[in-house]
C-alpha cells in the first residue's frame, strides 16, 4: 500500500492492517521455510509495509500527545 493510502486510514483501520501484515508476514516466512514461496521479494514489501504503518502510527500519538 502506497503511503498516501494508509494516511486516509482511521487508526484503529490501521491497526487491524498492521496484525494482517504481521499474519502475512509469518506466513510468507513458513512459505519461505518449506520452499513454496514464489515470490521472495513480498517478504520485504510486507516488511516495509508493517513499517510504514508503526511510522503513521507513532506519528499520530506524537501529535495526540503534542497538544
Amino acid at each position: 500500500m502506497k503511503v498516501t493510502e494508509l494516511r486516509e486510514l482511521a487508526t484503529e483501520e490501521l491497526l487491524t492492517k498492521l496484525a494482517d501484515n504481521k499474519q502475512e508476514l509469518f506466513n510468507l516466512r513458513f512459505q519461505h521455510a518449506i520452499n513454496q514461496l514464489d515470490n521472495p521479494k513480498k517478504i520485504a514489501e510486507v516488511k516495509k509495509t508493517i513499517a510504514r504503518i508503526k511510522t503513521i502510527i507513532h506519528e499520530r500519538e506524537l501529535e495526540d500527545s503534542a497538544i
